[in-house]
């Protein structure tokens, strides 16, 4: 692997061209996302080609502007999808995004075509004790990058049929709320306030990601529960409790076919553990819930109270805030409290709270 190209014979190109070509095909059939994807293909072109870096941008497919850039130093991995972190990018690396491509004796560049212009990759040579790049290593990239292509667009495929189910989901949720439960389904409002909250944790982009789907799907197995119990106004029964608390188990059965949702499955199941250790089904306390878990806990409640319950009335948002402090430590976990209420003494994030009742 460590040759140099122009010391080897035309058959060993040719066995580094279709080892090249299976090393990819192995990346791209054990990688389910865009990000998973082009970090481990920085790291395999830095160690494949020999380069110094690599790195794989990706434009939006109507601005044409850089939206993603992964990339290896062959020490850190790096992922930026953050505007300001892509502003400036480069002249190079627009024109090769663009359909140009670079040969140059410390830096190639190509672009990633399909039907239209995907992105670019890069590798670069920053030493002066490295070799100057040549015809070899050119076609080298080639081979990776049309590998790349195709494993993007396989990507694309798998995202819109994660649409497709969601989308299935979500319907039999808004028809289950028309029909009964006020609380089966959440507003794109409840869908912001987790996703700013988890931002405000720092989770990871792939772990919004599952939140966003947890928020979505994360009382469907409520179906099962009949609706004279949901709508109940006086005391449950303890065998109306028990059926209530399964709705989590129900939620698990329904997702858990649906391949790509597995991470989902823990937030789900365990959104109604309290942080004390007195929730459901588990009786798990403080970390051993799951992060996820406890951010759906935390929104599930303020919307409750927002908005109002058969069970109880509506609470003005500063009551709500008192009641969050109160119930820090027991019910929720107290880190969590915390930057939602820093969160709160925003403008923005009071509006959206206000709108959750309408």
């Amino acid at each position: 692997m460590a040759m140099s190209p122009n010391s080897v014979s035309p058959t060993k190109r040719y066995h580094l061209i279709l080892s090249a070509v299976h090393m990819v095909y192995r990346l791209v059939n054990s990688t389910y996302t865009v990000k998973e994807l082009t970090l481990r293909l920085t790291r395999l072109l830095c160690q494949f080609i020999r380069a110094s870096s690599a790195s794989v941008y990706l434009v939006h497919p109507v601005k044409k502007d850089v939206v993603i850039c992964a990339s290896f130093d062959n020490q850190i991995n790096i992922w930026r999808d953050r505007p300001r972190d892509l502003k400036d990018v480069g002249e190079d690396v627009l024109a090769v995004t663009r359909g140009a491509s670079v040969l140059k004796e410390d830096c190639i560049g190509l672009p990633l075509v399909a039907d239209d212009y995907l992105g670019a990759i890069f590798v670069r040579r920053e030493k002066a004790s490295e070799e100057p790049f040549n015809d070899f290593d050119y076609e080298m990239l080639s081979v990776f990058s049309e590998q790349v292509v195709t494993a993007m667009k396989n990507l694309q495929l798998h995202q819109e049929h994660e649409k497709i189910v969601l989308g299935s989901i979500t319907s039999i949720g808004n028809l289950l709320k028309k029909q009964s439960y006020r609380g089966s389904t959440h507003s794109p409002v409840y869908l912001e306030i987790v996703k700013m909250l988890a931002q405000e944790l720092k989770v990871s982009s792939d772990g919004i990601k599952q939140l966003e789907y947890a928020g979505l799907l994360h009382d469907v197995g409520i179906i099962d529960v009949p609706d004279d119990i949901l709508s109940k106004r006086g005391k449950l029964s303890l065998d109306e409790i028990k059926l209530i608390r399964q709705h989590t188990l129900h939620s698990v059965a329904l997702i858990s076919p649906v391949g790509f949702l597995k991470p989902v499955l823990p937030i789900i199941l365990h959104h109604h553990e309290k942080y004390d250790g007195s929730g459901y089904p588990s009786g798990f306390k403080k970390e051993q819930i799951p992060l996820g878990a406890r951010i759906i806990a935390c929104v599930d409640a303020v919307e409750a109270m927002v908005q109002g319950r058969v069970y109880h009335s509506s609470l003005s948002i500063d009551e709500v805030l008192k009641e969050l402090v109160k119930c820090s430590g027991s019910q929720f976990d107290p880190k969590i409290i915390d930057a939602f209420l820093r969160l709160a003494s925003q403008k923005k994030f009071r509006k959206l709270l206000s709108s959750l009742k309408s």
